[in-house]
This record gives C-alpha cells, structure tokens and sequence, in this order.
C-alpha cells in the first residue's frame, strides 16, 4: 500500500488569476474572519449561546438574573460570562455592586444575525 501526497485534483490548467483574485479578496477580510471564528467559537457552547441571545433580546442583565433564568448557579454562569468577556464578545458595567453585561457594540453586527434565526419561536405553521 502506498501514500500519495499528490492532489487529486484532475485540473489540466490552473486559472491561477483566479486563485490569485480568492487569496486577495480572503486576506482582505481575514481580521472579519478571525472575530467571527472566535465569537462562532465561544458561541459553541450551549450555555454560552443562551447567555448570548439572552443579552441580544435585553441588552443588559446582571449574573444573577442569567443564573436566575439559566437555572444556574451564579459561579457557573459567571465562568461563562468570563470566557466570553475575555473573548470580547460581551462587556461588563458596574453600577453599585452589580455587575450589568451586555454585548459589546463592535461585535453585535456578528452576534445578532446569528441570533436572528432564533429570535422567533418555530410554530406548525412554518415548519
């Protein structure tokens, strides 16, 4: 048995102005890439996803109304809620001794359209 490291592609010509014009056009967006590929990553997360269309629906909530909703202990949540800071994606105000999250206004443009599909509860009738 032997290993072939060769392409199986079966092209006889590149269009290599073509390849050229994909690379150009993929660098051109690669820092867009790059935030979207770390907000998908945090949002893998089934807790995480919540909390983060939570947020987008009220814009502002504090741990322990999360944990309250989640059925979560206010740690766990917090956890969460650190990742996801940490990752950008959500801010933190301190009013008092509360803290407030809500998500950061760079990258609501990419967490909302996500969310979007998920924003309205799916009935029979649009199934």
């Amino acid at each position: 048995m032997t290993t072939t490291t060769a392409s199986s592609c079966v092209r006889v010509f590149a269009d290599t102005a073509h390849i050229e014009q994909c690379q150009q056009r993929l660098l051109a967006v690669e820092p867009s890439l790059a935030a979207l590929a770390a907000v998908l990553s945090l949002a893998g997360n089934e807790v995480r996803l919540k909390i983060l269309f939570l947020l987008a629906q009220e814009q502002q909530l504090c741990v322990c109304d999360l944990a309250d909703v989640l059925q979560m202990n206010v740690s766990a949540v917090s956890q969460h809620l650190r990742k996801l800071k940490d990752g950008g994606v959500v801010q933190a105000l301190k009013v008092g001794q509360t803290v407030f999250y809500t998500p950061t206004t760079a990258l609501r443009p990419i967490v909302e359209p996500l969310l979007a599909s998920v924003s309205t509860p799916l009935t029979t009738a649009t199934l």
